[in-house]
């Protein structure tokens, strides 16, 4: 508790705090777009369960790190190019991301997933182990930003709780806005695609600097709802 009292330790505790949430945005929209395909009654289960599940495989992360370091270690070569357990976890992570996020636009482009109610009859376990996998994924980012941020393991724990408690709050009003435009559904859609080619990339050493994504999504964002203000003032 002394640690998180001192003045160093409430602004690591601040700062990785919020980093979190920046880093957990890619999460909570897969959710948030995948529990939209549930039954509206299963919808807030898949939600709570799936950030339930980021939070608990986070702290076993944080719990384990000496085994999650381990995972860095090179396990084989492919050519002159070493592959450690993490590059192997985030390539199909992204394959997965850029299958999933690729076929739901062709589905919505075709009008398969707007006003289909059929849609809403997804099995809830097919949900979570699809959200559980991904959410392995998501959490190797979340849990090595901890691990270069603060040596204090009580530190990295309670910024991922609070991190994901803020999450969960939001989760439900981020779901229903995205579900009422088709538009800010596309938009999450082409989002997780650019995080899918990242994790692809971050997979083959390749690093592609985060914060030109976030903004970019950040601007289409803005004028996505600029462009979803006008036109419901003209109605």
């Amino acid at each position: 508790m002394e640690v998180l009292l001192s003045p160093e330790g409430l602004l690591s505790l601040l700062t990785l705090t919020f980093l979190e949430i920046v880093l957990g945005i890619d999460n909570i929209i897969f959710i948030s777009l995948i529990s939209n395909d549930l039954e509206a009654a299963q919808q807030p289960i898949a939600r709570r369960l799936g950030l339930g599940l980021a939070l608990g495989f986070r702290v076993l992360m944080l719990l384990g790190i000496t085994w999650l370091i381990g995972l860095t270690e090179p396990i084989f070569h492919l050519g002159e190019h070493p592959v450690s357990g993490r590059d192997a976890i985030l390539f199909l992570g992204g394959v997965f991301l850029l299958a999933k996020s690729s076929s739901e636009i062709v589905k919505k482009t075709e009008g398969k997933g707007h006003g289909d109610r059929s849609k809403k009859h997804k099995s809830l376990l097919g949900v979570i182990i699809q959200i559980g996998l991904l959410d392995i994924v998501f959490s190797f980012d979340s849990v090595l930003t901890a691990i270069g941020m603060t040596h204090e393991l009580v530190i990295m724990i309670v910024a991922v709780i609070i991190s994901m408690v803020i999450m969960l709050v939001f989760a439900r009003p981020i779901a229903e806005f995205i579900e009422r435009h088709m538009s800010l559904q596309i938009l999450a859609l082409a989002f997780l695609i650019m995080i899918g080619t990242v994790l692809i990339a971050e997979s083959a050493h390749i690093e592609i600097p985060k914060p030109y994504i976030y903004c970019s999504v950040g601007f289409a964002l803005m004028v996505q709802l600029l462009s979803i203000r006008a036109s419901e003032r003209n109605k």
